[in-house]
């Protein structure tokens, strides 16, 4: 049976019983690759409250406001996917010691002080997240699970989207 990289902490991962009618060793590599998204995603809004916190300047109150939409866009995703692995039998892991230990995205420091400075990292990390997802969309589809392509998808696209908000201030005005 596969075991994800996260079972050193749990074990051999045991799933509750459901009628779903994915065979359970699909479910256990469906419920790892949706643990790694969450377990990024968890940081992911971390991080934009990190930046929405913490940002000095000119464009404070655009960057502040801006900042706080991306939480709650990723706070509602974190939401879906880890009902998604509750649905198929699984345990979702959210706790901090976990997250910190398991994620890779790229650190946030807590040095950061201007616009400039949480636009780039959080860009970075946004960046870094829908790839992830994107490479998720298709293990998805080898393993058979629509309803988690499809999940992943709106995922991806609402990532991409926040991106381009964030990306945006990086630009010179015309």
């Amino acid at each position: 049976m596969f075991l994800p990289p996260w079972s050193k902490y749990w074990g051999p991962l045991q799933l509750h019983p459901t009628k779903i009618d994915i065979p359970e060793e699909k479910r256990v590599e469906l419920i790892a690759l949706l643990q790694g998204t969450l377990t990024e995603a968890i940081d992911l809004k971390l991080q934009s409250k990190q930046a929405h916190w913490n940002v000095r300047g000119p464009d404070f109150i655009a960057l502040h406001e801006l900042f706080d939409q991306v939480a709650g866009i990723v706070e509602a995703f974190v939401d879906e996917l880890a009902e998604r692995m509750t649905t198929l039998g699984g345990v979702a892991n959210g706790t901090l010691s976990f997250i910190a230990e398991q994620t890779n995205l790229p650190t946030y420091s807590a040095e950061l002080v201007s616009g400039a400075e949480h636009v780039d990292a959080l860009s970075s990390s946004l960046a870094s997240f829908a790839k992830l997802v994107r490479e998720n969309i298709d293990k998805a589809a080898e393993l058979g699970d629509a309803d988690t392509e499809d999940l992943l998808t709106e995922v991806s696209r609402g990532i991409d989207q926040q991106l381009w908000f964030v990306e945006a201030h990086n630009h010179a005005d015309a």
